[in-house]
């Protein structure tokens, strides 16, 4: 694994890194690590920032990818437990990509759910039937 600078005809100044011969994916194995940059990638870039999900049944790993086209993310587990880190920071992604801010979402839920009553409000009266559809 080396730097090498990009040509001038590259620009930009900024150290690009490459593998020497070496065509391997890279993975990131500690999940806090993965999480943050992760995030930190798409809160940078959101308009072209990608996240995919896949599971492999052959090995039964779940594959992650977050990448920008210049960054690539990847992680991978085959452990049960990592699904409610996934679902979280799937979850997350989704919120973001709708425009909405997780932690504001959160928080307005909490509130929300203690204000209202007991029961939702319905239109329709007790005991009314409504049809749907052609019998």
């Amino acid at each position: 694994f080396f730097f090498s600078w990009p040509s001038a005809r590259g620009g930009g100044g900024v150290p690009v890194a490459s593998l020497a011969g070496d065509n391997r994916m890279v993975y990131i194995e500690d999940w806090d690590t993965f999480y943050a940059e992760a995030e930190k990638l798409y809160l940078d870039h959101p308009a072209h920032t990608r996240y995919s999900l896949k599971y492999r049944h052959t090995d039964g790993k779940v594959l992650l990818k977050v990448t920008n086209d210049r960054v690539c993310l990847q992680y991978q587990t085959d452990q049960q437990q990592d699904l409610k880190r996934i679902e979280k920071l799937n979850n997350i992604f989704i919120t973001r990509m709708c425009g909405r801010d997780p932690e504001a979402d959160a928080a307005e839920g909490a509130e929300g759910s203690a204000s209202k009553g007991d029961k939702p409000v319905s239109s329709e009266e007790p005991g009314s039937k409504k049809r749907r559809g052609k019998r």
